[in-house]
């Protein structure tokens, strides 16, 4: 009778085994690849969370340049024919994007540019800070300026994915779905073992309520 009883009980066994095995395996892997990611965004939802008592200082710095003849003229009359038409939103030239890469020493992408009869502006916008560049059209004068607000204002800035561009934003993408399978792949490895740990379910629940409570009682 013995020998029928762990007989019907060994496909349970070796099921059991072949699930506690894959999400093992997809929960360490899940967790090294979003482990120090995770991190990050913990601290930085404290310093979000406390970002009145966190003194910024920003730091403005301006650099000044006087664009050559060459430059000039081809932008003038690009200016010319943008301002008649509404919502032009054209970038700058490459040979004058490149002219301010060597010059000034700062990089201004394709981004686009805000065109008018008397300047040409374009707004760097950065994480921990803020930029812009205006050029002159009458003179040629090109003027560049940065705000600087610190490293916590920068990772802060990460952390809600601001002005970080296109490889941030999939970066964000892929560390949220690692997390989603290291929550996931632990609630099913929770499952298994809490017929030998009571308090699995309440600390679950717990974890549940307790947002729920603090949402309905104190966020109105």
């Amino acid at each position: 009778m013995k020998d029928v009883n762990a007989a019907s009980q060994l496909p349970d066994q070796k099921r059991r085994a072949f699930w506690l095995k894959h999400l093992h395996q997809w929960h360490w892997i899940s967790s090294g690849i979003c482990l120090v990611a995770m991190m990050a965004f913990a601290v930085t939802g404290f310093t979000l969370n406390h970002a009145a008592q966190i003194e910024a200082r920003p730091q403005v710095s301006r650099l000044d340049a006087q664009l050559p003849p060459e430059l000039l003229g081809p932008l003038q009359k690009q200016a010319e024919a943008a301002d008649g038409k509404s919502g032009v939103k054209d970038p700058l030239p490459a040979p004058l994007r490149d002219w301010i890469a060597r010059r000034m020493s700062v990089t201004v992408g394709a981004q686009a540019a805000e065109w008018s009869a008397d300047e040409v502006y374009v707004s760097l916008p950065r994480p921990g800070g803020d930029a812009w560049l205006r050029v002159e059209l009458e003179g040629g004068k090109v003027e560049y300026e940065k705000t600087d607000r610190g490293w916590i204002s920068y990772f802060n800035d990460l952390h809600k994915g601001r002005n970080a561009g296109a490889a941030w934003s999939w970066f964000i993408d892929v560390f949220a779905l690692a997390c989603l399978v290291f929550a996931i792949t632990g609630l099913f490895l929770l499952q298994m073992h809490a017929g030998k740990r009571p308090a699995t379910w309440p600390l679950v629940a717990l974890g549940l309520v307790a947002p729920l409570l603090l949402a309905i009682l104190f966020i109105h």
